[in-house]
């Protein structure tokens, strides 16, 4: 593999100060004028020496995995073989798309292995986006022993890495513990009797309720039955995502969009475990998505195909054709779960009669995060009179922003703000309070 010498920056310096020394040979010894010229070429000669010292490159590869998760660590392994023993530690850079990392590029480091001609390394990145990662290019570069130059190899990548929605919700122990109870325990058997679809008749017992005594089935077996329902299921339960600008916005390092993504397929897959149907609907200044109703949990990958294909849009969305659609499309009394946000009420009035037409036929939850950047200038004790303006300012956009979410529970919308790595958890509850309800169907 090619390697060209490139001075390093010893050698740099070294030859930055032999400037001054030529003025000063010029300045006192004019006749030894061709020392400085001489000197300079013996350096370029010893440049050029250690960069041969420091021998040739066998081989370099990249190894990276096809998929990831946004905002999880993508580990990333390099493999460096040499024709024989180099005097110093390699180092290697990469060329990454921004979504892989806002730097664009990762600089580390290589350790050699038992075979001393073989150095290995490796460096992990965070893609900050969903879509199509790309790897283009990798550096390595490596010293002589005189350290005066490095040689250094280039090789172009056509790696590819998947970034998927993320899904460590779904994996965590306390999900999957709460899954197995609410499947075979504790909620099963809270969901069990408080239904409206007739599940089994059992003897009258005291402290039952007597509203569910089967009077025709008492009358035939000459005592007391009492109906036992189980709670609906097959219900259509629709997540619908705002993919426009100001979802696109970052919190904690991630845009809003990603994060509500990850909290509705969580919510998705313990809906499709209590046997419901799920869809996705995603739009910004149109419609661009809607699922099928995906109806069993060996299913759910569907639906995190169809979350990693939501597109990110610096744009306005448009409320009332997107909620139109979704309306015209559901045929039956639905659960609507709404990701949005919105900076002022004025963009905001769109969105709350678009709401008002959606409420009339199917529940909805409106699922937004809390600004903590909002009210960390609201609450910051004020230094200067700018800073009293910055909390003025945010206060007044807090108080609008309360009085939208105060005209959506007026309507009759269940409102979610919560920070966003409690959204998720928090609208499984509200599912499953609004389950045990019979509040859908």
């Amino acid at each position: 593999m090619k390697a060209p010498i490139v001075p390093s920056a010893r050698a740099l310096v070294m030859l930055a100060l032999l400037a001054p020394l030529a003025v000063l040979i010029a300045a006192f010894a004019p006749d030894a004028w061709l020392l400085a010229p001489l000197a300079g070429l013996a350096l370029v000669g010893l440049v050029v020496i250690d960069g041969l010292l420091a021998g040739g490159l066998r081989e370099l590869t990249l190894s990276a995995p096809d998929d990831a998760e946004v905002g999880q660590p993508i580990s990333l392994s390099t493999y460096a073989e040499f024709p024989r023993r180099i005097a110093g530690e390699p180092e290697a850079a990469l060329g990454v798309e921004p979504r892989l990392g806002e730097s664009g590029t990762a600089i580390f480091s290589l350790a050699q292995t038992e075979d001393r001609n073989v150095w290995t390394g490796e460096t992990q990145l965070v893609s900050t986006r969903r879509g199509i990662g790309r790897l283009h290019d990798i550096w390595l570069r490596w010293p002589g022993p005189l350290r005066l130059a490095w040689r250094q190899a280039h090789r172009v990548l056509e790696d590819e890495i998947r970034i998927w929605p993320d899904l460590t919700p779904i994996r965590s122990p306390v999900l999957q513990a709460f899954l197995r109870d609410a499947q075979f325990g504790i909620v099963a058997r809270r969901i069990r009797g408080e239904g409206t679809q007739f599940e089994a008749l059992s003897e009258y017992e005291a402290g039952m309720d007597r509203r569910r005594i089967d009077w025709k089935a008492s009358a035939r077996h000459t005592r007391l039955y009492a109906r036992e329902n189980e709670a609906e299921r097959d219900n259509q339960i629709v997540f619908a995502f705002d993919c426009g600008g100001a979802m696109c916005e970052p919190v904690d390092g991630l845009p809003r969009i990603d994060r509500a993504v990850s909290a509705a397929l969580t919510a998705a897959y313990v809906a499709l475990k209590g046997g419901d149907k799920v869809a996705l609907f995603g739009f910004a200044e149109k419609p661009e998505l809607l699922t099928p109703f995906v109806t069993e949990p060996r299913a759910f990958h569907r639906l995190q195909v169809a979350a990693a294909g939501l597109d990110y849009h610096p744009r306005e969305p448009n409320f009332t054709l997107a909620l139109a659609t979704l309306a015209a499309r559901l045929k039956r009394r639905s659960l609507i779960v709404l990701f949005s946000d919105f900076a002022d009420p004025t963009s905001a009035q769109l969105m709350v009669e678009s709401v008002e037409r959606l409420v009339r036929h199917h529940l909805v939850i409106f699922v937004t995060m809390e600004d903590s950047e909002l009210s960390g200038l609201s609450e910051a004790e004020p230094d200067t009179l700018t800073d009293l303006a910055t909390a003025v300012a945010a206060d007044g956009l807090a108080r609008q922003r309360a009085l939208v979410l105060q005209k959506l529970r007026r309507l009759g919308v269940d409102v979610i703000e919560a920070p966003w790595d409690a959204i998720g958890y928090r609208l499984i509850d509200r599912y499953l309070a609004t389950k045990r309800a019979e509040a859908i169907g």
